[in-house]
């Protein structure tokens, strides 16, 4: 079992290191970014990728699985909010936050950005009762005080930091 993402012609596999940091630079960077509830979802996708609760090289999405909202300006606007979060991301925000020093995470959110800016949103096929990306009701405007990190599960009230650590 790996990591794996994909998005459209794209795939993604990450080391299991590679994956923490990802989520965990994503996290950061998405509660700065999120504040719609269709963020919350996203947010609680990246937070459904956390290995210290689902196992390590046991995650992983495809961008044809999230529920993108309806075609035209809403899935627009979902697309631009997740390559905002990229970018935010990759700028390094509140790096300095982390007890580590992800030195290869700049390459891995570079291939993420090709693989949202590529992906065609009106080719998801997302399940509106499906696991693959949380519904409304899985999630919840939530930070943790101690981390300043959404922790949006509904079924888990520790953000990513908080998390076997």
């Amino acid at each position: 079992m790996g990591n794996t993402f994909t998005g459209g012609a794209h795939e993604i596999s990450l080391s299991n290191g590679n994956t923490s940091a990802f989520i965990d630079v994503m996290m950061l960077a998405a509660s700065a970014t999120v504040t719609t509830e269709w963020g919350y979802r996203f947010a609680g996708r990246i937070a459904l990728s956390d290995q210290n609760v689902f196992g390590l090289g046991m995650v992983g999405f495809a961008l044809e699985d999230f529920d993108w909202g309806k075609p035209g300006e809403d899935a627009a606007a979902n697309k631009d909010l997740v390559l905002d979060t990229l970018a935010l991301a990759a700028s390094r925000y509140r790096w300095d936050d982390l007890d580590y020093s992800p030195p290869l995470i700049g390459d891995v959110l570079r291939r993420f950005q090709a693989m949202v800016e590529d992906f065609d949103t009106d080719t998801a096929a997302a399940e509106p009762d499906g696991d693959c990306f949380p519904g409304p009701e899985d999630v919840v405007a939530r930070s943790c005080l101690r981390h300043r990190v959404l922790a949006p599960l509904v079924a888990n009230p520790d953000c990513v930091f908080c998390d076997g650590r």
